[in-house]
């Protein structure tokens, strides 16, 4: 605590002890500075007293006493002044606040009829300036309490200013007693006098007659400016002395959406798992345009990883902090899918919510929406796109005030859309409006050199989803896999390696935990090889024994069931020679047990053979 923030105060009480006893009063604080006098200290407040003097002593003691013959106390042996001291007589009294000497008041004697009084009023005297000191003290508390609650008060309102939401408080008549910058900017008012110069009378009458908080009430300002409000009580015990009102504007509420349950998950190009040509090639050319704002239009056929490429394009955009909406075109019925990209006013058709509701585009503004299944949106949605597209402003249905929007456009399709134009079953100038930036996506079948690294990527994630512990693949799987067209891309695949997983029944992926017509379509295939030799043989025989029309000296060779049997064993065992069991594999595609395949190399002579069991 210091004694110079009561100085007015303490001069005024210096003042008021003066013309009460007529002796001189001064009142020095802890650091020893005169911060009030009267008589002949007038002219030397704000300075310092000596260190070796009395009011020094009663500072470092703590202690009230009185100098009746200044030089002789002890507060005296030290004084600088005592050799040519003029005082006849001193009172000190220190100024304390829990327990902590913060000054002292001193009464200085020039006169001896002032000694007299002094000396005869000791009792009283010590009294009268205890309780002064006192009032000195409480003084100096009152205003540090009051500049604690101006300091509280000022950090309240630097807090209320920087929240990001209009703020008032008002009282019980509906009176505003505080509001801060962003409800002033929203109304594009200096400042407000009451609750009716931002709602209307009717949601007035509800805030000040509910008497309760109150939660997402919606409020318009003008055309423009509307969202949210919630209500606060102010409210001390049982008695409710205001209320607080918070606004959001429909921009922030939809903000706050976006980041509770829009584009929960972050792609980034790395993510878009595989390194073949033709992927590398899709993706540094997403990565070039990432940056711009011009529209995107992703080409590749169902399945591929358009959406996980238009995420990867707005995570690497100035936009990736702001929303990423997709919107499914196919999945949504014609007559909701306006609604849902454009947003609707209250009263707009038969079960509107009231107030309304944005539409996707609102809630993508300042970032991307990606339009998914392009192909498939109806004409005359088509024309209101480009609108939208044409000059950046949606308008809700039933609505007649144009929202501005600034939203970047990323298109996607596994249709042929020139081909769809032709037919006129789409427009060409949206569809040149979207093809600014045409990318296509390769399909599975023609990046195959990928399969093993998106295979491992996916067990391992289906392998954590699934509670299993998967740390290897048998070689086969990946020839499956290899040999299969997957119509569905990487879709199919993903599908196909979560069902191998939930098949697996221990740490290694095999070949019979792969769907049935995996299994049956690669067994076929290796039958098809073996049955086309055995087939062109047979075919060759019928041939030679048909009757002979050509001439006489056409020479005919035969080979028998043997060399037959032996060049179809070759086949097999050149086949499966770079597969572990392979004997075991080329046996069974060959109808016959491990044994008699053995059997049949030795008697054949075939060394060929490759058999990790041996």
């Amino acid at each position: 605590m210091k004694l110079d923030k009561v100085i007015q105060n303490a001069q005024m009480i210096c003042d008021a002890i003066a013309s009460v006893i007529d002796i001189d009063v001064t009142i020095v604080d802890e650091t020893l500075m005169r911060i009030a006098g009267t008589g002949r200290y007038q002219e030397s407040i704000g300075e310092n007293v000596s260190d070796h003097s009395a009011f020094s002593y009663a500072i470092k003691t703590g202690s009230e006493f009185i100098i009746e013959n200044p030089g002789d106390h002890l507060a005296c042996k030290m004084c600088d002044c005592k050799n040519k001291c003029s005082e006849h007589a001193e009172v000190c009294c220190p100024i304390k606040w829990e327990n902590e000497t913060i000054g002292v008041i001193g009464l200085i004697a020039f006169e001896k009829t002032q000694r007299d009084h002094i000396i005869e009023n000791q009792k009283n005297l010590l009294q009268f300036l205890n309780r002064m000191a006192e009032l000195i003290a409480s003084k100096v508390n009152e205003q540090e309490a009051v500049e604690e609650m101006a300091l509280l008060a000022k950090e309240l309102e630097i807090v209320v200013d920087a929240i990001d939401s209009g703020f008032i408080a008002i009282r019980n008549d509906g009176k505003v007693i505080r509001a801060n910058h962003k409800i002033l900017k929203m109304v594009d008012k200096e400042r407000l006098e009451s609750l009716s110069d931002l709602l209307d009378p009717k949601e007035v009458e509800i805030v000040l007659n509910a008497k309760r908080a109150l939660s997402n009430r919606s409020y318009r300002f003008n055309a423009e400016e509307r969202g949210l409000y919630d209500v606060s009580l102010i409210q001390i015990g049982a008695e409710i002395k205001g209320y607080v009102i918070t606004f959001r504007t429909i921009e922030d509420v939809i903000n706050t959406v976006n980041e509770v349950l829009l584009d929960v998950v972050t792609t980034r190009f790395e993510h878009i798992i595989g390194h073949s040509d033709a992927l590398c090639q899709a993706k540094a050319m997403a990565g070039k345009v990432a940056g711009s704002t011009s529209t995107v239009l992703i080409l590749g056929e169902s399945g591929t990883g358009k959406e996980l490429f238009a995420r990867a394009i707005h995570q690497a955009s100035q936009r990736q902090k702001k929303p990423f909406v997709a919107v499914n075109c196919a999945a949504i019925p014609e007559q909701l899918l306006e609604s849902e990209l454009f947003g609707y006013e209250e009263g707009a058709f038969t079960g509107a919510k009231k107030g309304g509701k944005p539409g996707k585009f609102q809630l993508a503004n300042k970032g991307t929406l990606f339009l998914d299944e392009i192909g498939d949106m109806p004409l005359h949605l088509q024309a209101k796109l480009l609108r939208v597209l044409q000059e950046n402003q949606v308008e809700r249905l039933g609505g007649k005030t144009p929202i501005a929007i600034d939203v970047r456009i990323i298109a996607a399709t596994n249709q042929d859309l020139e081909l769809k134009v032709d037919e006129g079953a789409f427009r060409k100038d949206l569809y040149y409006r979207l093809n600014v930036i045409p990318i296509t996506v390769p399909p599975l079948r023609n990046r195959k050199e990928d399969i093993p690294e998106l295979v491992w990527t996916m067990v391992r994630r289906a392998s954590q989803k699934l509670g299993k512990s998967i740390g290897s693949i048998e070689e086969t799987c990946f020839d499956h896999l290899n040999r299969y067209d997957w119509p569905g891309n990487v879709r199919e695949l993903e599908n196909t390696i979560e069902y191998a997983v939930n098949m697996c029944d221990d740490h290694t992926l095999r070949m019979q935990c792969l769907p049935k017509k995996l299994q049956k379509k690669h067994d076929g295939e290796m039958s098809d090889v073996i049955q086309h030799r055995i087939e062109s043989k047979v075919e060759q025989l019928e041939f030679e024994e048909a009757p002979l029309k050509a001439s006489q000296k056409t020479v005919f060779e035969f080979e028998t069931l043997a060399e037959l049997e032996k060049r179809s064993i070759i086949a097999a065992l050149e086949y499966y020679r770079p597969y572990k069991k392979s004997a075991e594999k080329a046996a069974k595609v060959l109808g016959i047990s491990r044994a008699k395949l053995y059997r049949k190399i030795a008697e054949y002579k075939l060394n060929e053979a490759n058999d990790d069991e041996k």
